[in-house]
């Protein structure tokens, strides 16, 4: 089975992608080709919720 990759937002050069696949989500968020930050969901409404809140808090931060 291929996986599905889907950007979710993007703050200046960090952005967020999520990779699904038959067994839940993986959200990264990524700079450049680095990943910064994987994290695994069961649910996608679950990975859906925290890429809106990283979203918020690089928006505040803004992105180093």
């Amino acid at each position: 089975m291929i996986d599905e990759e889907r950007e979710l937002w993007r703050v200046g050069q960090v952005y967020c992608v999520m990779v699904s696949c038959c067994s839940g989500a993986e959200l990264q968020v990524r700079r450049d080709d680095q990943i910064l930050l994987r994290e695994l969901y069961p649910m996608k409404s679950d990975l859906y919720e925290r890429a809106r809140d990283l979203r918020s808090e690089y928006e505040v931060r803004g992105t180093p």
